[in-house]
């Protein structure tokens, strides 16, 4: 079993009290076959027992005792981490260990994405718009008719294949979708380094920056500059491998309850015959 720090000044008595009746109540609904722990014969009270939790969490059971007993310590994220596992908290149950022991929450994966009804409907009503949404890391997590009419398919894609910067770098054929490509990378790229600034320490951005970059020289090189852009609205200028040129002008809008996600919509501009061509698409789709 690990030990901890010397106990150090930590979070008030209205936080630690609130800590302590939160573990209190998470042990007591568990039972020792739900954890794979033997009954060990009759139980006074119903529940694990604190030197159970103890050893699960790999910790000592002095340690766990202080927390339900309130004592004014500090620990670590890795413990409180083992904590929800010992327990067996969900996501939210564990996010809020975090937060009554006033440390952030660790992200342990690529979260849930999951798009508002709202957002799905709003855009699937653009009919003879091109909209998507993109997640945390850029990967598609919603789109529309008209965004594969013009972009190409996404359905029909491994999901570890629908992520913009993999496309745009370990696609060759987005090299001649863009009438310039290494403008578009570029700024793409530095977009997503403003973006993705709060998930630095994520282990899915370091994964996926890891692996475009052993793959990709150009995203190397680009990445090497920190380039960082904010999410200004401007023009995009495609080659379509079938419409020919196209220009649109794009709209970024985020969702108030789910900040994380994009919402990108596209309008055709008059130049080049774009709305024309993007009717077509969509009458031939």
């Amino acid at each position: 079993m690990t030990t901890l720090d010397p106990p150090t000044a930590s979070s008030p008595a209205p936080r630690r009290a609130e800590l302590a009746d939160f573990l209190r109540s998470r042990r007591l609904r568990l039972d020792p076959e739900t954890v794979g722990l033997p009954q060990g014969g009759r139980r006074r009270t119903p529940g694990l027992r604190r030197e159970e939790v103890a050893m699960l969490a790999q910790t000592s059971t002095t340690w766990y005792t202080w927390l339900e007993q309130q004592r004014d310590i500090r620990v670590s994220a890795p413990l409180l981490d083992r904590l929800a596992d010992a327990l067996r908290l969900d996501p939210g149950e564990r996010a809020h260990l975090f937060a009554l022991s006033g440390q952030p929450a660790p992200i342990r994966d690529v979260p849930r994405e999951d798009v508002p009804p709202a957002v799905q409907r709003f855009i699937q009503g653009l009919h003879d718009r091109p909209a998507s949404v993109l997640g945390r890391r850029w990967d598609y997590v919603a789109w529309n008719r008209a965004a594969e009419a013009v972009f190409g398919d996404i359905t029909h894609r491994a999901p570890e294949d629908r992520n913009v910067l993999r496309r745009l770098f370990l696609d060759p054929s987005r090299r001649s979708f863009y009438t310039d490509w290494p403008c578009a990378a570029a700024a793409t790229l530095a977009q997503f380094r403003a973006d993705s600034a709060p998930h630095i320490d994520d282990p899915w951005f370091t994964e996926l920056i890891e692996e475009i970059s052993a793959r990709s020289p150009d995203f190397r090189r680009l990445w090497a500059r920190h380039d960082v852009k904010g999410n200004a609205d401007g023009l995009k200028d495609f080659q379509h491998p079938t419409a020919g040129r196209m220009i649109m002008e794009h709209l970024i809008l985020r969702v108030p309850d789910a900040p994380h996600l994009r919402i990108i919509v596209y309008n055709a501009l008059p130049d080049w015959d774009t709305p024309e061509k993007l009717r077509r698409l969509l009458a031939a789709d």
